[in-house]
């Protein structure tokens, strides 16, 4: 299953997207976040359905210096290119 995360708060210049890569690896996801030009992250992960909500309900908490407000989920086609690992871009 794919789904794209969209991140919203003070959520840039906090260690979001290293948060969020490590995060991925301890639970096996494959994927990438970056930086978007109206100040959110957008996150697209790949995996197990169960892992993917557990992704989730963490970028919802973010790292400790973020202050996540919002955060939009839905899933995306299986012909969206996602890398085998985790990326920062």
């Amino acid at each position: 299953m794919r789904r794209r995360f969209l991140v919203e708060g003070v959520v840039q210049g906090v260690g979001f997207r290293h948060f969020t890569w490590r995060l991925a690896g301890r639970l096996g996801l494959s994927g990438w976040a970056r930086n978007l030009p109206d100040g959110s992250v957008e996150v697209v992960a790949e995996g197990d359905p169960e892992l993917l909500g557990r992704l989730e309900q963490e970028l919802k908490k973010g790292p400790s210096f973020a202050a996540v407000t919002n955060v939009r989920s839905s899933e995306i086609s299986d012909e969206a290119a996602v890398p085998r690992s985790f990326e920062i871009r």
